[in-house]
């Protein structure tokens, strides 16, 4: 029997794109959640950067990661090489609908090809990110596009008899066609809107819905941040000009309203060199500034009111300080004559030397019952780790 070349060629390059594609799952699944995963072969520079490329949310399409939908149309070449044998086998006849493979393999390859160009320009112009695994797939893409087609007259023709061939599928299995639309919508809906098989990027996302937020919706004021007898305490180690700590107080206010138990303790961790000298550089300027109004509001019962404030507002002048001053009702006079006392500055100094203590150089840092964590969670992470803790919801 005469071996089909052009098919047995696709084979080969299909087999070759699924198994580049299994290998981008992995790289994909590595770099985006196993924090101790060494940097994969193709990580060569900043540019060309597998791993770098695989932590954007460029990296993945309708909720599904890249790889997936690549594996996808590997797999779908290498059945349509093999459904002329396989629609003579009794119980697949249904699959004599495919009646031209060759002009199917044609049209998704070349489909599969421009989407690669344009995943081409969003990594060189947008990411600045190259994966060399990807540009090899785009190869073979173009490779098993360009094969499938004996000359250009039958390349064009191909389109059209896709089309025609996939309306008499659906007109003589409609109940069939209707559960296979439907169902591939519904996960594409729900793997869309949901982000189930992203984690990272729906973290993403939420973070950056709480970010948008101009005021916190769950503030409260006076100095204690939860119960007074609380069974988990939460120690949080921040600055009043860290864009993640200002999402991050949102979150742990909103902890505050939805469990009875718990208890926020914040310490200020300013990286401004106006009063921390550890650093070499100020990150955010007027962060001491801040950080001695908090304590200052604290002298006059509302350390809370005013922290969900500075993180808002950024106040670097007293006129724009006065203005928080008074919107939460507090003694001015008062409060600038303790901004600017040597026990507030005492007492400011005693909490950054007492961050260093513990070999803190990032912001936020949570310690919960002392388990320490660096850096934003999303929310569903902080209410299973304070759960773990033993934080009970209200009723």
């Amino acid at each position: 029997m005469a071996i089909d070349k052009r098919k047995l060629t696709i084979q080969i390059l299909a087999l070759i794109g699924l198994g580049l594609s299994v290998k981008l799952a992995m790289i994909y699944y590595a770099a985006n959640y196993n924090k101790y995963a060494l940097a994969s072969f193709c990580s060569i520079n900043d540019f060309v950067d597998c791993d770098g490329a695989a932590r954007t949310t460029f990296s993945q399409f309708l909720g599904i990661p890249l790889a997936y939908w690549g594996m996808l149309f590997y797999l779908t070449t290498l059945f349509l090489t093999f459904v002329d044998k396989l629609k003579k086998i009794k119980f697949l006849r249904f699959l004599e609908v495919f009646k031209n493979p060759m002009s199917y393999i044609a049209v998704i390859g070349t489909f599969a090809f421009l989407t690669s160009i344009t995943l081409a320009g969003i990594s060189i112009w947008i990411i600045k990110k190259l994966c060399i695994l990807c540009v090899i797939t785009y190869f073979i893409d173009f490779l098993i596009a360009l094969i499938a087609i004996k000359g250009w007259k039958e390349y064009f023709l191909s389109y059209k008899t896709t089309v025609i061939d996939f309306i008499d599928g659906a007109k003589k299995y409609p109940k069939t066609f209707i559960i296979l639309l439907i169902s591939a919508i519904t996960l594409l809906t729900v793997s869309e809107v949901t982000d189930c098989f992203l984690p990272h990027v729906r973290k993403t996302k939420e973070i950056r819905r709480y970010a948008k937020m101009t005021e916190n919706p769950y503030k409260t004021n006076g100095n204690i941040l939860g119960a007074e007898k609380a069974d988990v305490v939460i120690d949080l180690y921040s600055d009043f000009g860290c864009p993640m700590c200002y999402v991050h107080n949102i979150m742990l206010h909103r902890a505050v309203k939805e469990y009875s138990n718990i208890q926020v303790i914040h310490h200020n961790l300013p990286f401004d060199t106006e009063c921390n000298r550890e650093i070499a550089m100020t990150m955010h300027p007027g962060a001491c500034y801040m950080a001695r109004a908090a304590l200052s509001a604290r002298k006059q019962g509302n350390y809370w009111g005013m922290s969900s404030l500075l993180y808002e507002n950024h106040p670097r002048t007293d006129a724009a300080l006065t203005l928080l001053v008074e919107k939460l009702n507090m003694d001015k006079d008062k409060f600038f004559k303790d901004l600017n006392s040597k026990e507030i500055d005492d007492e400011l100094q005693k909490e950054i030397y007492h961050t260093y203590e513990l070999n803190l150089d990032s912001t936020p840092t949570t310690f919960i019952n002392g388990e320490k964590t660096i850096g934003i969670m999303s929310y569903e992470d902080l209410q299973k780790l304070l759960e773990k803790h033993g934080a009970k919801k209200r009723k």
